[in-house]
């Protein structure tokens, strides 16, 4: 602990260093050096179980070259010394890197509302089957609408472009072609092909045939048949264990959810495997609904050699994640509630204990006091003498379901008055019994938070 502690403070004291230099605009080669001996402090600390002291820190040329096409989203900026940095695109590249960093081999990651990763040598496909599993699951709790996921196999897509005649130097470019043929239809993405990038029209039409194609598993064994295909090596693997997969989902029962599809493509350089994505299925625009164009709502894959760019000794460690459209999906959910004219659930309360005269502030304590005993979510206005109508009010605008009403008249009577603020029908209810009425009436109506 004491050899731990020593290093915390070296880590510490060069970090005030860097900034420092920083500050007093230092060479960017002085910085650069500086901050390589924080990192390799910082290695030396490895995995802390119990604190998470340090944010992990992703330089310019640690992004670059890893996505493709898609670098251009890649938003560069310096700080005040000069330094070149850029905002992180998305969290694979940077959770690659910290594997490397830290020598780790096997790791299951979650990080909150967004992705998930399991990094470790595992038999082919579970880890995969699991992650389509939990899209599945996101997607159908969060109640946005039927959708597909689409899947297809970076393996396949590399063998169907050389049997098709593609030159290996154009694989990447072609394929971030292919990417687009969920938004323009064949003939722009064979001109782009053709137009601009050089391929040979019979060549992109060879592709055509293959891309154009979707199915189930029988789609998987009918290409295991394939003239061509079968007699790539790459695509054969790619095509076994997407087989193998489709075993899985459907002892998972997710099946009927999954697409093969061979126009997906997934422009990200760092895909090796089987990739993935979920479309929400169009579905005829009701009234006042505006046509959803939101693109995919989650995607992800295998990128086995990822890991292996940032390990000194080039060790892979597989690895296969997802990662959900948070900020698509919110769009879908205000788009849909503003057409209903619904209004979003700000708290997860499920009943407002309200009083309809005068000083009854005490009673009102008491009152949330027991509910908060027994695990009911209230809340009361912090106020002495509030308004009942100003506390109804509130319900409404914040979407408390249930008001339990003190009055002076229910006090006498031992009962409260429990008020539906949707139907606005109130009913006496013993206060012995609150507890469980209460519960009775939330359980039907689950909170859309």
């Amino acid at each position: 602990m004491a050899d731990r502690a020593a290093l915390e403070e070296l880590v510490r004291l060069q970090g005030e260093h860097v900034r420092g230099l920083k500050q007093q605009k230092a060479s960017a080669e002085q910085i650069e050096e500086e901050v390589a001996k924080l990192l390799k402090l910082k290695a030396q600390l490895g995995p802390d179980d119990t604190k998470h002291k340090f944010v992990l820190k992703t330089p310019k040329e640690t992004l670059t070259g890893k996505y493709g096409e898609d670098s251009k989203l890649i938003y560069d900026l310096k700080d005040q010394g000069g330094e070149l940095l850029s905002l992180r695109y998305d969290l694979t590249v940077p959770f690659a890197r910290y594997l490397a960093m830290n020598k780790l081999t096997n790791i299951k990651r979650y990080h909150i509302a967004k992705d998930f990763d399991i990094a470790g040598q595992f038999d082919p496909m579970i880890p995969d089957a699991e992650c389509l599993k939990i899209m599945c699951e996101i997607l159908s709790s969060l109640q946005i609408g039927d959708f597909l996921v689409k899947v297809n196999d970076r393996r396949i897509l590399d063998g169907m472009f050389a049997v098709c005649g593609v030159p290996d130097a154009k694989f990447r470019t072609i394929c971030s072609s292919v990417d687009k043929l969920d938004k323009v239809p064949w003939e722009e993405v064979k001109n782009e092909m053709v137009g601009e990038k050089g391929l040979a029209p019979e060549v992109a039409d060879r592709i055509g045939d293959y891309v154009q194609q979707h199915g189930g598993v029988s789609l998987v064994e009918q290409l295991l048949q394939d003239p061509k295909l079968s007699q790539n090596k790459q695509a054969v693997e790619g095509l076994t264990d997407l087989k193998l997969l489709f075993e899985y989902l459907t002892l998972f029962g997710i099946n009927d959810k999954i697409s093969f599809d061979l126009s997906l493509a997934r422009g990200l350089d760092y895909y090796t495997g089987v990739i993935y994505e979920a479309v929400l299925l169009q579905t005829p625009a009701q009234a006042g609904e505006e046509p959803l164009g939101v693109g995919s709502v989650a995607a992800g894959g295998r990128y086995d050699g990822l890991v292996g760019m940032f390990d000194p000794k080039g060790r892979k460690v597989p690895c296969v994640g997802l990662s959900i459209g948070v900020e698509r999906i919110f769009s879908i959910v205000e788009q849909r509630l503003e057409a209903l004219e619904e209004k979003v659930r700000t708290t997860e309360t499920q009943v407002l204990v309200a009083s309809a005269q005068k000083k009854l502030l005490e009673e009102r304590l008491k009152l949330v006091s027991e509910l908060w005993d027994a695990g009911i979510k209230a809340e009361l206005l912090y106020k002495k003498n509030p308004k009942l109508l100003n506390q109804l009010q509130y319900c409404e605008e914040a979407g408390i379901p249930l008001v339990a009403i003190i009055g002076e008249q229910e006090l006498k009577d031992g009962v409260i008055k429990l008020r539906s603020v949707a139907s606005r029908e109130e009913v006496d209810v013993r206060r012995e019994d609150l507890v469980e009425e209460i519960r009775r009436r939330t359980a039907q109506a689950p909170c859309a938070c």
